[in-house]
């Protein structure tokens, strides 16, 4: 099923969404115990639907995690709660985040995902006409592999063709690969950041 809409999000789900990110992080890294999701029951109702989100962590010289769910098997707060303790401690490309490199993160961003629109595109060459620039999200997938870009990526590609051949490379196919019998799914996200998280965890 294609992720739930949470496009109107309001500033005080925003702000719950950001808390709950920072709270499962300050408790993951202060020890295994207490690192349960918040009980649903005191946010507001709306955090409770089924949602997909990514959570990106930023140090001050660039990307430090960011990891995400496509489908929304999960209420959102939940969602963002495990995703930003995946991205901070199990993104395979980094090391686990330490108390000092959290100290120092320039930001932490939340990313929620709006529902899926399957693009019926034959060619890359009808893909990349369809495609809006700094705006769409775009999965590929193709006999069991799948990969996707936020619309933040757009940020570090060239053009359209640029964006699609690096995420064809992410999915591990070449540049110029194309198959009639893809899937390609398009997607919005609605961001929210806040910068130096650390210092609004319940700490500091």
């Amino acid at each position: 099923m294609g992720a739930t809409s949470f496009s109107t999000v309001d500033a005080a789900q925003r702000g719950a969404l950001l808390e709950i990110a920072v709270i499962a992080i300050e408790t993951r890294l202060a020890g295994p115990a207490g690192t349960s999701p918040p009980g649903l029951a005191d946010l507001p109702p709306r955090l409770a639907l089924a949602g997909s989100s990514f959570v990106s962590l930023h140090s001050p010289s660039g990307l430090r995690g960011c990891c995400g769910t496509l489908e929304p098997s999960r209420a959102l707060a939940v969602d963002v709660w495990r995703n930003a303790q995946a991205s901070a401690f199990a993104d395979p490309r980094f090391a686990p985040l330490a108390v000092d490199e959290w100290r120092d993160l320039a930001q932490l961003e939340i990313a929620l995902l709006s529902g899926f629109e399957r693009l019926d595109v034959q060619s890359e060459a009808e893909l990349l006409q369809v495609l809006v620039p700094a705006v769409d999200g775009l999965v590929l997938g193709w006999q069991g592999r799948r990969a996707t870009f936020l619309p933040k990526v757009w940020q570090q590609v060239d053009d359209p063709r640029d964006f699609v051949a690096r995420l064809k490379e992410k999915a591990g196919w070449a540049r110029d690969f194309w198959a009639r019998d893809m899937a390609v799914l398009r997607y919005r996200t609605e961001c929210v950041a806040i910068e130096r998280p650390a210092s609004h965890g319940r700490s500091h």
